[in-house]
């Protein structure tokens, strides 16, 4: 069941690998397949040898609905992507990765709150910090909860990366949007700083969304504390 979007969640992962944003057996997809139930990607695997058959369907709880193989487990990041799933209904897949402009400012502890690039202001909006969280325990679905309601893309201090969507392409162009801004923030930030675009002028691209077909929630203007 569910082949195509298996494939899809293997391309994705081909993706992540070749661009760098994952190495040996980092980052997670899950995609909503129906009431309580969810494709994940099979725990210690690289993504770019990842196959449909390294993915397996569980519920809520952690149970294995279906497994592709004997000793099958999913990630061990899937309680986050629970969390994704139960405080929003309208996640349709999460994605984790370590792209690594992205999780340079994790790890500096700086939110990417710029508002120099059009794209990022209409697509993502504002990308905050979350807590730290140990991988693999309930500590790191607590530390994003505060910020689910209103974001669909976050940074995991010290971590990597987390982006959400209606569907998998959704998520994942999130993915590349956050690590794009970051690379251009970066490069604005060498370069004497970044520049914001007026707030009457991120007003008028908010309101833009529409157009583009722009769907979730990410607040257009939100200052985030920098320098903790």
């Amino acid at each position: 069941m569910y082949e195509d979007i298996k494939q899809q969640i293997v391309e994705v992962c081909h993706k992540m690998w070749l661009k760098g944003w994952v190495a040996a057996n980092d980052g997670n997809v899950t995609v909503k397949v129906g009431e309580n139930r969810y494709l994940a990607t099979r725990t210690g695997i690289s993504k770019y040898e990842i196959t449909p058959e390294h993915i397996g369907l569980i519920d809520g709880d952690f149970n294995i609905i279906e497994s592709p193989s004997e000793g099958w487990k999913p990630s061990s990041e899937v309680k986050m992507h629970i969390k994704c799933y139960n405080d929003r209904p309208d996640v349709g897949a999460v994605v984790h990765a370590h792209p690594p402009v992205s999780t340079g400012f994790a790890c500096a502890h700086k939110s990417l709150d710029d508002y120099c690039m059009i794209e990022t202001v209409i697509a993502v909006g504002s990308v905050p910090l979350t807590p730290y969280g140990t991988p693999s325990t309930f500590e790191v679905p607590e530390a994003i909860e505060p910020y689910l309601q209103e974001h669909d893309v976050m940074l995991l201090e010290n971590h990597g990366a987390l982006t959400v969507g209606a569907d998998l392409t959704t998520a994942y162009y999130r993915m590349e949007t956050l690590e794009l801004q970051a690379q251009i923030s970066l490069v604005a930030r060498l370069l004497g700083g970044a520049k914001d675009i007026s707030r009457e002028n991120i007003d008028r691209l908010i309101s833009m969304r529409p157009n583009y077909g722009v769907t979730g929630r990410h607040p257009g203007y939100k200052k985030y504390n920098t320098d903790n």
